[in-house]
C-alpha cells in the first residue's frame, strides 16, 4: 500500500483471486509512512500525545487505505464496499494504542460477500464498549486480518508483506539465510515474540488458538502470476502433526535489539519482593520478559529483567519513585545497549545438547551471556548488543541452518 500505483496492483490481485471463485475480505495497512507522519504531527501539538485522541488520528491512515483500494477495485469492474473497524464492528476493550479484539460481528461481512461483493476492512483498529476509536498497536493490520480469518471461519488467511516468507534468520545479517517453505505455529510465536518484524505477534496468536491456516507471501511479486503458483509461494504456518517427522532440529535464529536490562540491587530475599517489582511495572502497561534473581547472600538479592528498549526510561522511573524505597532495595541499576538472541525449533523436544551447543558457539566468539532464559522449544540468551550480529552469524552456521 505505499502508494497509488502499488493500490493499484493490489487491486489486481484481489481481482484475480475473486474471478477464481473465491469470496474476499481484504484487510489493508496504512499507506506506507502515514502512521509515522500522523503520530508525529500529534507530537507536534503534545510532546506526550494523550492515548484515546491518538487513536482517533492514528486510525485516519487505514480509512484513507480502504477507501483508495475500494476505488481502485471499482475502476476495474469489481463491487467493493469499504468499512471502518467500529462499521463492521470489531469491538476491543479500551486500552488505547494497544486495544485488544474481543470479538467481531460477521453478519455485515457474510451479507456482502454472499451478495458478491469484496469486502475492505480497516486493519489496526476497532472499537471500545463507550463507541472510542481504538489501535491495536503498532503492526495491528496482520492481527485484524487474522482476527477477521477467524470470524468468518475463512479457508485460509494469506498476509502479504514486504518479505517473501519466514527466514532462517533476518537475511540482512547472514546472506545465507534461507526462505521456510513452511514453519509450526509455535516456532512462529516464539519468532515474532523474539524479535522477527515478519508477523507481529498478536496475528501469531489468533491464527494458532483458532487453527486459522496462515500464509506469509510477498506484496511484490507480480499481482497476475497464476493461482497455483502464488498459492505454493511464501511460507505456510502450520500445526507441528502436519509436518515432515523429519523435521529439522533448529528452524530459525531470531535476535532482537529492542531490549532494556535493569538490575535492583541489595533486595530484602522474602516472600513478595518479586511481586512488589514486577508488579510496579505490570501497572505501569510495560511488559517484562526475562527474569532472573541471584542466590541470597546476608539475607539481600538482586533482581533483573528486561523490558521493551523504549520503556526503558519509563520503567527506571517506576522503580526509583515507587518501589526502591519501599523495599529497600541498595540501588537500582539499568542498561539499554543489550540484545537478545534465540535458537528456536519444535525438534529440540527429541534432542539433548542444544544449550551446550549454542552456549560453546557463543564462548568460541568470545561473547559473554548476561541472562538465560528457556521454553519447551527456544533457547535465549542476553548479550552486549554489539555482539549480536556476530552471534547470528556463528548460530546460523553452528546449526547448519543453510542447508535447509
Amino acid at each position: 500500500m505505499g502508494s497509488t500505483e502499488r493500490i493499484k496492483n493490489v487491486a489486481k490481485r484481489v481481482a484475480k483471486w475473486h474471478d477464481a471463485g473465491h469470496k474476499i475480505v481484504v484487510v489493508p495497512s496504512a499507506m506506507s509512512g502515514e502512521t509515522n507522519r500522523l503520530i508525529g504531527l500529534a507530537r507536534e501539538i503534545m510532546p506526550e500525545p494523550d492515548q484515546r485522541e491518538l487513536d482517533m488520528i492514528a486510525a485516519t491512515g487505514e480509512q484513507v487505505s480502504v477507501g483508495l483500494l475500494s476505488m481502485a477495485l471499482k475502476a476495474i469492474g469489481k463491487e467493493a464496499v469499504s468499512y471502518a473497524g467500529w462499521q463492521v464492528p470489531i469491538k476491543t476493550d479500551s486500552a488505547f494504542t494497544k486495544a485488544r479484539i474481543q470479538s467481531i460481528d460477521d453478519a455485515r461481512i457474510k451479507s456482502d460477500l454472499d451478495a458478491g461483493k469484496i469486502v475492505i476492512i480497516t486493519g489496526f483498529q476497532g472499537v471500545d464498549e463507550q463507541n472510542n476509536i481504538t489501535t491495536l498497536g503498532r503492526g495491528g493490520s496482520d492481527t485484524s486480518a487474522v482476527a477477521v480469518a477467524a470470524a468468518i471461519n475463512a479457508d485460509e488467511c494469506l498476509i502479504y508483506t514486504d518479505v517473501d516468507g519466514v527466514y532462517t534468520t533476518d537475511p540482512r545479517i547472514v546472506s545465507e539465510a534461507r526462505r521456510l517453505k513452511r514453519i509450526t505455529f509455535e516456532e512462529m510465536l516464539e519468532m515474532a515474540s523474539l524479535g522477527s518484524k515478519v508477523l507481529q505477534i498478536r496475528s501469531v496468536e489468533f491464527a494458532g488458538n483458532y487453527k486459522v491456516p496462515t500464509r506469509v507471501l510477498s506484496s511484490l511479486t507480480d499481482p497476475m502470476m497464476s493461482l497455483e503458483e502464488e498459492a505454493q509461494s511464501g511460507t505456510l504456518i502450520s500445526f507441528e502433526e502436519e509436518n515432515n517427522m523429519e523435521q529439522a532440529v533448529i528452524s530459525g535464529i531470531a535476535s532482537s535489539r529492542d531490549e532494556a536490562k535493569i538490575t535492583v540491587r541489595g533486595v530484602p530475599d522474602r516472600p513478595g519482593i518479586a511481586f512488589q517489582i514486577v508488579g510496579a511495572i505490570a501497572d505501569g502497561n510495560i511488559e517484562v520478559d526475562m527474569i532472573i534473581q541471584n542466590q541470597s547472600l546476608d539475607g539481600k538479592t538482586d533482581f533483573s529483567l528486561t523490558v521493551p528498549r523504549n520503556d526503558y526510561a519509563r520503567a527506571m522511573d517506576i522503580l526509583n519513585t515507587k518501589v526502591k524505597a519501599q523495599i529497600g532495595a541498595i540501588e537500582i541499576i539499568g542498561d539499554n545497549h543489550v540484545s537478545k538472541v534465540s535458537v528456536i525449533g519444535v525438534g529440540m523436544r527429541s534432542h539433548v545438547g542444544i544449550a551446550a551447543q549454542m552456549f560453546k558457539t557463543l564462548f568460541d566468539e568470545g561473547i559473554n551471556i548476561q541472562m538465560i532464559s528457556t521454553s519447551e522449544i527456544k533457547i535465549s540468551v542476553l548479550i552486549d548488543e554489539k555482539y549480536m550480529e556476530l552471534a547470528v552469524r556463528a548460530l546460523h552456521k553452528a546449526f547448519e541452518l543453510e542447508k535447509i
